[in-house]
């Protein structure tokens, strides 16, 4: 578990409300809820994240992990509720706000998202390309710093078909941090990883975390993966929120559920449906 930062890490769970007490939040989900014709994915979700502070989104498939991180991020409206970024709904932003909003953002998906035409160097400064006025001496001096802390310093000339699954995501983290976002999102970073390079993984994200700050948000179903990198840990449940606090909170509590899912439990009201 990471405590590194001194996040507070104290308090009752108040699992309903999505808020963790004497906690402030720049990033926060109000009453969100989104269907899809007749499958209503999420059901009043509410989430305040702990600014300055890596919380892990868990929860079985199907559950709305992935339709909440399109909702932060604006990619989907709401059918109710709000996306609140500094207090402020991005809905009822006009077009222009709510693009220059997402720069705020830096987002990690699956398989990295890179662009097959370009090598990794040039994925990466793309964010910088495209929303700033810098030149190409002060994106090379932005990129290849970013490059060396994930460990791809040495194949910034390579193309995504030249390296492995895992360097793709570590180019993938280079490219969403890019632009000094306040909000780091990771859609299952550890997904086709082994064991090995998850941890690994981690190390890099918990390092960088610790030079550059922000709110994290990482979806993952690797238990691991949460024990070391979280500082909060929210489970998601049947499209609602069912618990969310302090990671070693989290591990501990008797809920029936929660228990099961943390634990990788057979036995208990999770199960194949």
């Amino acid at each position: 578990m990471n405590t590194a930062r001194g996040v507070q890490q104290q308090g009752p769970t108040q699992s309903s409300s999505g808020k963790v007490p004497g906690t402030t939040s720049k990033l926060q989900v109000h009453n969100l809820s989104k269907s899809f014709g007749s499958s209503q994915v999420m059901k009043n979700i509410n989430f305040d994240f702990v600014e300055n502070s890596i919380t892990t989104v868990l929860g079985p498939s199907g559950t709305g992990k992935s339709v909440l991180i399109k909702h932060l991020v604006g990619l989907l409206e709401p059918d109710t509720g709000e996306v609140l970024v500094d207090g402020d709904d991005i809905w009822a932003m006009s077009e222009d706000e709510r693009y220059s909003m997402r720069t705020r953002f830096g987002v990690c998906w699956q398989d990295g998202a890179l662009f097959g035409s370009m090598n990794l160097y040039d994925n990466t400064a793309f964010p910088l390309r495209t929303h700033t006025k810098m030149s190409e001496s002060e994106i090379e001096a932005k990129v290849m710093p970013l490059l060396e802390e994930v460990g791809l310093g040495h194949s910034a000339h390579k193309a995504p078909n030249e390296i492995s699954g895992g360097m793709k995501k570590r180019a993938g983290f280079a490219r969403a941090m890019v632009m000094d976002p306040e909000f780091v999102i990771f859609d299952e970073p550890d997904s086709g990883l082994d064991p090995v390079r998850t941890s690994l993984l981690c190390d890099i994200i918990l390092d960088v975390h610790s030079r550059h700050g922000g709110t994290y948000l990482l979806v993952t179903h690797d238990m691991a993966t949460a024990r070391k990198v979280s500082d909060y840990i929210g489970v998601i449940w049947k499209g609602e929120v069912v618990h969310y606090g302090p990671a070693k909170e989290a591990f501990e509590l008797e809920d029936p559920f929660v228990k099961q899912f943390l634990a990788g439990d057979s036995a208990g009201p999770l199960g194949m449906d």
